[in-house]
């Protein structure tokens, strides 16, 4: 219980002193701003209900390009993490290239990939892909090589092949790490989604954002954010949920 009520007391209390700055102009008097600048939470909710049909056929679109990024992400992820475990020469290979391609800003190659790949679904997945794909790469590679080397000894000594020691040892061994990866490709999936939908969409919560910032719809924009974060939250809970049932040692 202390760990649901010491959260949510807390978010009362932000929530409360933002509806009594909102409603007593303290704020836009603060920034210099007109008053439907700065919603109340209050004004946010009712934005949320009367826009709930809006809202819920672009939430499905992003999430559709979310956990469709991050299927691919995890397919070739733990594929690549296997190969650079398996055989030295690929780490040294790819390794410094999977950490170099963080480097590159995914707001700056997202709109490239929407050119080339065009304005479907093919190109948002692809990005979202890209930002979900070195959390999961790296964590996955980081658990197979967190074996007890005295466990394979043991396998070995019981002539276990290198498929039976993969499967019965290294892959066991992996899944925590591999769930920390997933979840921090969770939690940077929306804003692949967002990056990716401000590239070019007629569709999509980060389109219905960039939409309301050309009308000033603030509080719509507002009940937007809330409910891609509630997407994002309802996800790692059920990474979070999935760990839990697999990883059933921890």
């Amino acid at each position: 219980m202390r760990r649901w009520l010491l959260p949510l007391g807390l978010i009362a209390l932000l929530f409360g002193l933002w509806q009594v700055a909102s409603s007593t102009g303290v704020i836009a008097d603060a920034l210099s701003l007109e008053d439907f600048l700065v919603p109340s939470p209050v004004e946010i909710a009712e934005s949320l209900w009367e826009n709930r049909s809006l809202l819920a056929e672009n939430a499905w679109v992003t999430l559709r390009e979310m956990l469709l990024g991050i299927l691919a992400a995890l397919v070739v992820g733990i594929g690549m993490a296997v190969l650079m475990h398996r055989w030295q020469l690929i780490r040294d290979a790819a390794y410094p290239l999977i950490v170099a391609s963080q480097t590159i800003p995914i707001v700056v190659i997202a709109p490239i990939l929407v050119v080339w790949f065009g304005y479907g679904i093919a190109a948002k997945i692809l990005i979202v892909a890209l930002i979900c794909f070195f959390p999961i790469t790296v964590n996955a590679l980081d658990g197979l090589r967190s074996v007890d080397p005295e466990t394979v000894k043991l396998m070995r000594s019981l002539d276990a092949s290198r498929r039976q020691r993969f499967w019965r040892v290294e892959a066991p061994a992996a899944l925590p790490s591999l769930f920390t990866g997933i979840k921090i490709a969770v939690v940077v999936a929306p804003i692949g989604a967002v990056f990716a939908e401000w590239s070019g969409s007629s569709s999509g919560l980060g389109h219905l954002i960039q939409s309301d910032t050309a009308y000033f719809q603030v509080a719509r924009q507002f009940a937007t954010v809330a409910v891609l974060s509630a997407l994002a939250l309802a996800l790692i809970g059920l990474t979070a949920l999935a760990e839990r049932r697999v990883v059933t040692w921890r």
